[in-house]
């Protein structure tokens, strides 16, 4: 029996809590803040921050903590060095090494440091010395170095965008106090790698692709993501070596050299340039909507793949990666990424049949029935043996299910291929 608590409340923390319930070894799972789907699976906790979180844990006798939000890594004295201080083992790295995440210029300055492949950059203060970095070149990447939930970042094609973005970042502080990188544009398709990390140890997961933009052809701004694709097929040729050499290798062994210690899942943000594999950046935890789709791609044991790994044992031979592919499909509420609708009733969830749905901003009605309350609501995913054949199963599931004002992309899978 492994008693483990998933701290997050979105879709990615529903799809961790459905991997560790469907894993062969027991579990007990818990969960904090949660959500009214997660707990169909797992039993809430009783904390309404950190301090009180790290108080249960000590005082419930846990095996495990597996960090799926990001701000709880950073948050106070960091979510695996307080589970540290207690002697539970964490799965997701200490404030120190999360840094790789909620600082943008922390992650660059590692990259050039370790020659690790990436574009060039510049790190300003205010929104001229911002127009001076960017001289008039276009595109350009405009990223705020702190969290952002996935929106902090703009591809920015003309000067009207940019002064948007850097009005946004500079002058309104929308995403809080943090200096704005004016980075390089690279061109080419992009690719999300995962690894599980394990001190100087490392094994990397099925590959994916996620969509960032609300609208098809990748139209309209940034969202937290409308859906992802993932499948070995994905590593053509050697790309896996290439990428494992120049990328993720040498970022490991940095993390060694540096004194950053590292248990948990690390993303690795590329882009497949006529140059090569460079990264254009790093989170401490597995991607959304990636999780959704790479998690049912996993076979094996789960949950103790994950306490292992949490107790500094690399155990490769727990987990395997099935054949085929898996595509995830984001369906949104009204007037999301701008704002989200809530309140409206979701109908069709009992009849999937050959797909799973993760719930991301869902929640229970007093009649009992589930209904929006948030800007991604939830995600169908389905398998296939190709990718025709799992986007075509996707969209004819998701089809059963609908809301009021539902915003969903009718080319996931497909575009970019």
């Amino acid at each position: 029996m492994i008693k483990v608590l998933v701290v997050g409340k979105g879709g990615r923390e529903h799809a961790i809590v459905t991997a560790l319930a469907e894993s062969p070894t027991e579990t007990e799972i818990y969960s904090f803040p949660g959500s009214d789907a997660i707990f169909e699976l797992a039993k809430p906790v009783e904390a309404h921050d950190l301090d009180s979180l790290i108080a249960y844990l000590q005082e419930g006798d846990f095996d495990l903590c597996v960090a799926g939000e990001e701000s709880y890594l950073v948050t106070g004295k960091g979510l695996a060095n307080e589970c540290a201080r207690i002697g539970v083992p964490c799965w997701g790295p200490p404030l120190e090494s999360a840094q790789l995440e909620a600082s943008k210029e922390f992650a660059k300055e590692f990259m050039v440091r370790h020659s690790i492949p990436t574009g060039g950059y510049a790190a300003v203060d205010d929104a001229d010395a911002a127009r001076a970095a960017i001289a008039g070149k276009y595109p350009t990447v405009l990223k705020f170095d702190g969290l952002a939930a996935g929106k902090g970042v703009a591809v920015c094609l003309d000067e009207a965008s940019a002064e948007e973005f850097i009005d946004e970042v500079l002058v309104q502080r929308k995403f809080g106090e943090g200096r704005l990188l004016i980075e390089e544009f690279l061109d080419g398709p992009e690719i999300s790698i995962f690894a599980s990390v394990v001190d100087g140890e490392y094994q990397i997961l099925a590959p994916a692709r996620d969509y960032k933009r609300i609208f098809d052809a990748d139209g309209g701004p940034n969202t937290g993501g409308m859906g992802a694709v993932s499948s070995l097929e994905m590593f053509e040729g050697d790309l896996r070596e290439v990428i494992e050499k120049s990328i993720v290798a040498p970022t490991v062994a940095g993390l060694q050299k540096d004194g950053l210690p590292y248990r948990g899942f690390l993303y690795f943000g590329l882009i497949l340039t006529a140059d090569g594999p460079k990264i254009l950046e790093y989170n401490c935890r597995f991607g959304d909507p990636e999780a959704q789709a790479v998690l049912p791609m996993i076979e094996g044991d789960f949950a103790s793949y994950v306490l292992a790994g949490a107790k500094g044992e690399l155990k490769e031979d727990l987990v395997q990666f099935r054949d085929g592919w898996s595509v995830c499909l984001v369906s949104a509420s009204a007037g999301y990424p701008a704002s989200s609708h809530s309140g409206d009733v979701i109908s069709g969830l009992g009849e999937l049949s050959d797909a799973r749905i993760y719930h991301a901003g869902t929640k229970r009605n007093d009649g009992g029935d589930y209904e929006t309350a948030g800007g991604r609501v939830y995600a169908v995913v389905a398998n296939g043996s190709s990718r025709q054949e799992a986007v075509e199963r996707v969209y004819a599931e998701s089809d059963k299910v609908s809301f009021d004002g539902m915003q969903r992309r009718s080319d996931i899978g497909t575009c970019n291929f």
